[in-house]
């Protein structure tokens, strides 16, 4: 019976020391992996990271990956370095032209002052498209039709469609280099309206309306003879909606427009043909009841007077 004791206190001591033992050696382990990772900084700062970002990871068994997707990629499927830089100046001529249509939204001036910017940026987007380049590089394939998303064509036609729908072509030489001839004239006359307009704005809007028709008038139809021959911009044509409201609405002036007088006769006589009408209809109706007892009345004198010949 003693014995048996003995040998189950021997037992029990053996398995209390392999467990202390086995204890004591995953400490040592989880140590000497914390001592590694921390004479790595830059594995120590991503695993703080990860922990930070994500508590599900732990940094004891966390994988670094890297996230630059191109270094994975082989070299020929890469943009080469002469459509690299085409893609940067496209990228810095659109800036620098929605820079210029922001501030020429209020008013409208689009045309006049952006389109030396539009020039360049429809320059850098021509050489994208070209089919060949520098050594036969042609950058039209990757760039502009690389993915799904196209992003550098989009970004194109949508100024292209802007420019298209303000119709600035009427309004700037072919090659964008200057203005027309047309569009001065008419920003020279406009430009005569306002300082009219500012001269007698502070004082009697008769005075304003007196001194300032001739050359309002000149203005208006100087814009009917463009808004015509279609040789107008929304320059032009905003700046003349405004110049009207100015005239009309803030100054209370008028001026009878020439296409007005035809308008004014037409309507002058479809309001008086009835009257004519019934008018007319009156004296022809009078003219044949005349026509008509004037036989009548010749009849009967001419029977009384051959009574009056049997009696007699």
């Amino acid at each position: 019976m003693s014995l048996s004791k003995s040998s189950l206190s021997l037992l029990l001591f053996i398995l209390n020391m392999s467990t202390i033992a086995l204890s004591d050696g995953l400490n040592l382990t989880a140590l000497h992996s914390a001592d590694k990772l921390k004479q790595i900084p830059s594995l120590n700062r991503a695993a703080a990271a990860v922990v930070v970002n994500s508590p599900m990871f732990k940094p004891a068994v966390e994988p670094i990956f890297s996230l630059n997707l191109l270094s994975s990629f082989p070299e020929d499927l890469e943009i080469s370095d002469y459509c690299k830089e085409l893609l940067n100046i496209f990228g810095q001529r659109y800036v620098a032209y929605v820079s210029c249509l922001v501030p020429a939204a209020r008013p409208v001036t689009v045309c006049q002052k952006c389109f030396s910017s539009f020039g360049s940026l429809r320059e850098a987007y021509a050489n994208i498209s070209s089919e060949s380049g520098p050594g036969n590089v042609s950058c039209s394939e990757s760039l502009l039709r690389g993915d799904r998303l196209m992003v550098v064509n989009q970004l194109n036609t949508s100024l292209e469609e802007l420019w298209t729908s303000s119709a600035c072509d009427n309004c700037v030489t072919k090659g964008l280099q200057r203005l027309t001839n047309d569009t001065l004239y008419f920003m020279n006359t406009l430009n005569q309206t306002d300082d009219c307009f500012d001269k007698y704005r502070q004082g009697n809007h008769t005075e304003l309306c007196k001194n300032c028709k001739s050359t309002y008038q000149e203005l208006n139809e100087l814009y009917g003879r463009m808004e015509k021959n279609q040789t107008m911009c929304i320059d032009i044509e905003d700046s003349m909606n405004m110049t009207r409201r100015l005239w009309s609405k803030y100054y209370n002036c008028s001026v009878p427009r020439e296409e007005t007088v035809p308008v004014i006769a037409v309507s002058s006589f479809m309001l008086f043909l009835p009257i004519i009408f019934y008018l007319s209809s009156f004296l022809h109706s009078e003219q044949k009841k005349r026509k008509l007892i004037h036989p009548k009345r010749a009849k009967s004198y001419t029977s009384l007077m051959n009574i009056q010949d049997k009696l007699g």
